[in-house]
């Protein structure tokens, strides 16, 4: 029983014996790793590894020692959590003394040191010998990248769970690690090299006497000059180097006197990268200098700066210079002083103003806009410096703006006067005394007047944005200003056509200041816009043409600008209410262009109620009931019409009006909505007028029980309302309403009433909760959809609703959508609805604007364009392949509008599978799918250069023969693909040159001006392509 013990014993051993020997002398790699496994196992301890390893670790051939500590040094790497704090020790020991061994066996020692600086058992005291080693024994920088790189990572493992043994070195630590440094040259080691120099920094290591070394070994690589070879492994890129670096030279005020003088040397040469790399690190380390450090070479960074503002021919080198002073300046502005130092902020700027002041007076004014640049950027550092600098150049440039009688040179001097109002925004002041404008509002009010009344149109919208501003400046503008002002924006909003820029900016500008002056515009705009209102309703009655028709149109934009305010709302909508009410009294000849301008101001002034939930529920309950008693009243039989009231019943109108209550629904609160859902329910399946203004009406309103034809095209306001409210609002006598709508979507009388009936009971589906009650209404709708169908009137119908119906349910995923997705794909090869299926499949893809829109509260899952087209385009392709040849054209043209809606980067994989169908989709006589087609194409030729240039002579012939196509679209969409072929390899497209160019001439002298432009822009591409420098 002893002898088989023993053998037991020795087996593993010699098992171990042999793995060692086929490592060290076999130089076989794989028994390290088994080695290693059975250590972890518990098979064998680190111990008797070692003493496997004896005779190889002390034999006289370097080769082979080396081979033994490299075997070691595996194991320990994956094994040194199993080490005890003694063994520890030992190995800490041994692998110090191998150190002195021959070069041949450093790299393994270094293995074997890191894999010991990773454990925790390493007892104290151990890593500062550890260290003191290596830079006592190890001339680091003739040793290979790797070995190197092992250095680094033994350094910074004890630099994290060492640190304070480390810091107990003092600067002998500092000393050792930038011997370890000096002359790092690999780009993968000086990223591990700055950071730990960037640790040593931030973490308080003592840096002693050797703060100038240090910077030295580190400020020598500056500015980077790297190019990552083709196809790196690494990943490393220049700016990666970049960064690293400026955190270390920005990490520390100690390095101040020396990297100033370095940054304002790289500044001042001629390098276009060192400019920019100097300014960005100026720029970073003013975040940590105060003035003790920038004191000595102020003067010096002003002029480097000012410099490259004044002459360079870089913008970026501007900005960033631009940039750099900024910071100085917010360096200079929160640096604490004594009471008896120097205040270098005040000094500073003042060479600033010296040194630009006189630009901003000179007669050629060349150099005034870098001036302007210089002293803004400064100003904008802090409140000190914008006081200082504002308060000394305001004057002058107010002198300078009487001194100028030409616009443009007023321009440009209140252009400049604009951006330093702008920056007194940032800054705010407590004591009225203390804001810096106070003593100029009268000459800056006056300034801004006569740049308003100026006929130079540039110069009244420099005159608009400056109004703005100093508006948002707290009590500048008098009650006077404001009455000026005002007269002035109202002037400004009814501007002609030529100056429609100026007319959009004074609008803005009125709603941004009603916000801040309420009263002002309701006491003098409000009126005078309700006064022109109706002069322009007299006007209109007296059809007095087009000119009122315009004036109408401005006094309706200038009321909407305004309604920015609760307080002026609450003026505004009952006046535009009125209007539209009296409109239709019959008295006056409006045409649907007059109601829908009614109706699209009323839809912004809902969405500006919509930051509010008091004006929100102000509107909605104001604005519904009178547009719904308006519809109501139209659509009553009556023996003599009114010819307003039947515009109103047209589809565009209806459309108008759809979109205002859309917009009046979508942010009503759960709680309001369910009292406003209560009623309008009512009203369209009861009857129930009662909450409606003005509601005697001749007959009964009852547009789903044999309504007439204008009372059944109200669904469509219906549609309106209860597809925007929030999902959790519970709709009243749902299954009834839903049984209606589907009933009435298959009515072939009136075809505008049944699609809103149909996108009404889509935009509920999509809502609607799973569960029982859906299955039903699913069903409902399914079997409705079959029936419709069939031989007989109502197939157009049917169709639509199941076009609806399968978009509510695609767009949540439901399981039923592929269904009725299969059932739609079955209807392209119907001769009579396959046209129609083929453009509903544009509809699946698109977003809609009234029904089934996230701010609507629909369902609307993430990606799911993506998932359709994984789903059904391998389906479409196949039925096109096994379609008859005349309904070919039908599959193209769905496919093409489901890869034309199609996130890029989804189809890019697919591309070369389905190029051949998009090409031949280029050939069907079907304008629309050409021009789906082109449209799908031209970022294709972009973003997939290589596979296009495998088809260029197809995509040449095929772009040439649209652009004589007789669709003015399709020839601008494939001239714009002509251009667009350029970036596409220019070996491949040089055969093709000389045709092409003979070709482009011919659309030069289209009759249509944004086709020959195209054309010029896509020809002159060719004529520069394969030149120099294209």
């Amino acid at each position: 029983m002893a002898a088989a013990a023993a053998l037991e014993a020795v087996a593993p051993t010699g098992a171990l014996w042999g793995l060692v020997h086929d490592f060290v002398m076999g130089q076989q790699e794989g028994p390290a790793d088994q080695v290693a496994a059975d250590v972890k196992s518990g098979s064998y301890t680190v111990l008797q590894v070692v003493e496997a390893l004896g005779s190889s670790l002390e034999n006289p051939e370097p080769r082979t020692r080396a081979r033994g500590i490299q075997l070691l040094s595996q194991v320990l790497l994956q094994c040194h959590s199993l080490l005890l704090e003694k063994e520890v020790v030992h190995l800490i020991l041994f692998y110090e003394n191998r150190l002195k061994d021959h070069h041949l066996v450093i790299p393994s020692v270094l293995q074997g040191l890191r894999a010991l600086s990773l454990c925790v058992a390493l007892p104290p005291g151990l890593a500062v010998s550890v260290l003191k080693a290596i830079f006592q024994e190890v001339h680091v920088q003739s040793l290979p990248q790797v070995d190197r790189h092992t250095v680094y990572s033994i350094i910074t493992n004890f630099m994290r769970t060492r640190e304070e043994e480390l810091k107990g070195l003092g600067a002998d630590f500092t000393f050792g690690f930038i011997q370890v440094m000096d002359g790092e040259k690999d780009p993968r080691n000086l990223l591990v090299a700055f950071r730990i120099v960037h640790d040593l920094i931030s973490r308080d290591y003592s840096l002693g006497p050797f703060v100038e070394e240090l910077f030295e070994v580190t400020s020598c690589y500056f500015p980077i000059d790297f190019t990552p070879p083709p196809n790196d492994p690494h990943g490393i890129q220049r700016e990666d180097l970049i960064l690293s670096l400026r955190a270390v030279l920005a990490s520390t005020p100690q390095f101040a006197e020396f990297l100033l003088p370095l940054l304002i040397e790289k500044v001042d040469s001629e390098i276009l990268s060192a400019k920019l790399d100097s300014l960005q690190t100026l720029n970073a380390c003013c975040a940590v200098y105060g003035q003790k450090e920038l004191k000595d070479f102020l003067t010096s960074l002003w002029a480097s700066i000012r410099r490259e503002v004044f002459q360079t021919a870089s913008e970026r080198v501007e900005a960033e210079g631009l940039a750099a002073l900024h910071s100085l300046t917010a360096c200079l502005s929160r640096s604490v002083l004594r009471a008896d130092a120097e205040d270098l902020l005040d000094s500073f700027l003042s060479n600033i103003l010296q040194d630009c002041r006189h630009h901003l007076c000179e007669p050629d004014m060349k150099l005034v806009w870098p001036s302007a640049k210089l002293l803004q950027a400064a100003a904008g550092a802090s409140a000190r410096a914008c006081d200082h600098i504002t308060s000394n150049v305001l004057p002058l440039l107010l002198e300078q703006f009487h001194k100028h009688s030409q616009s443009t040179q007023r321009r440009t001097i209140l252009e400049m006067t604009l951006g330093f109002l702008k920056l007194q925004q940032k800054w705010s002041y407590e004591d009225k005394g203390e804001r810096p404008l106070s003593g100029f509002k009268d000459q800056l009010c006056s300034l801004v007047f006569m740049a308003l009344t100026d006929p130079n149109a540039q110069l009244q919208l420099v005159g608009i944005r400056t109004l703005t501003v100093l508006g948002a400046q707290p009590d500048l503008l008098s009650s006077g200003d404001l009455e000026l002002a005002v007269g002035h924006l109202y002037r400004l909003s009814f501007l002609e056509e030529d100056s429609q820029s100026c007319r959009v900016a004074a609008l803005e500008a009125s709603g941004t200041l009603a916000t801040l002056y309420p009263v002002a515009f309701s006491s003098h705009l409000v009126p005078k816009l309700a006064e022109e209102l109706c002069v322009g309703r007299l006007d209109l009655a007296r059809e007095d043409g087009p000119t009122k028709c315009s004036w109408h149109l401005r006094c309706l934009q200038a009321l909407s600008a305004v309604s920015t305010h609760p307080s002026i709302v609450k003026e505004t909508l009952p006046l535009l209410l009125q209007h539209l009410c009296q409109m239709n009294t019959g008295n006056m000849v409006a045409g649907p262009s007059e109601v829908i301008a009614v109706c699209q101001s009323l839809q912004q002034v809902a969405e500006k109620c919509q930051l509010d939930p008091e004006s929100c529920w102000y509107f909605h309950q104001t604005a519904i009931p009178c547009l719904l008693a308006l519809a109501v009243q139209a659509s009553m039989p009556e023996k003599e019409h009114s010819i307003t009231r039947k515009v109103l019943l047209e589809d565009e109108v209806l459309a108008a009006m759809v979109s205002v209550i859309g917009t009046a629904t979508t942010h009503l609160s759960p709680d309001l909505a369910a009292q406003s859902v209560t009623r309008i329910v009512s009203l369209f399946l009861d009857g129930n007028i009662s909450f409606l203004p003005e509601n005697s009406f001749p007959c009964r309103f009852q547009p789903f029980q044999d309504g007439s034809s204008g009372q059944r095209r109200l669904v469509a306001l219906l549609m309106a309302f209860v597809c925007s409210l929030p999902r959790n609002v519970e709709i009243p006598q749902l299954n009834q309403l839903m049984r209606e709508l589907l009933e009435l979507s298959c009515c072939h009388s009136c075809p505008f009433s049944s699609t809103a009936a149909a996108k009404c009971f889509a935009g509920l589906l999509n809502k609607h909760p799973a569960g029982q009650q859906l299955d039903e209404f699913l069903q409902l709708a399914v079997d409705k959809v079959e029936a419709g169908l069939g031989p007989g009137p109502c197939r157009s119908q049917a169709f639509t609703l199941l076009l609806w119906v399968t978009k509510a349910l695609v767009l949540r995923y439901h399981p039923l959508s592929s269904c009725l997705t299969d059932r739609l794909m079955g209807l392209l090869s119907d001769t009579e609805l396959g046209p129609a299926a083929a453009d509903g499949f544009s509809l699946l893809m698109s977003d809609c604007t009234d029904v089934l829109t996230r701010a609507g509260h629909a369902e609307v899952r993430i990606m799911f364009r993506q998932r359709f087209f994984t789903d059904n385009v391998p389906a479409l392709v196949q039925g096109f392949h096994a379609a008859p040849q005349d309904v070919k054209p039908n599959y193209l043209k769905g496919l093409s509008h489901v890869l034309n809606r199609l996130p890029k980067p989804v189809l890019l994989p697919e591309l070369p599978t389905l190029l051949s169908l998009l090409l031949e989709a280029l050939s069907c006589p079907d304008c629309v799918v050409q021009l789906s087609t082109l449209s799908c194409l031209q970022p294709l030729l972009l973003e997939a250069p290589q596979v296009m240039s495998l088809h260029v002579d197809t995509l040449v012939t095929k772009f040439l023969n649209l652009s004589s196509s007789p669709s003015m679209a399709v020839r601008i969409g494939a001239l714009q693909c002509m251009h667009a072929l350029t970036r596409l390899p220019a070996p491949v497209l040089l055969p093709y040159k000389p045709q092409v160019i003979r070709a482009l001439a011919k659309p030069l002298d289209d009759k249509k001006r944004l086709v020959r432009k195209e054309a010029v822009s896509a020809r002159g591409e060719w004529f520069l392509l394969g030149s120099p420098g294209s």
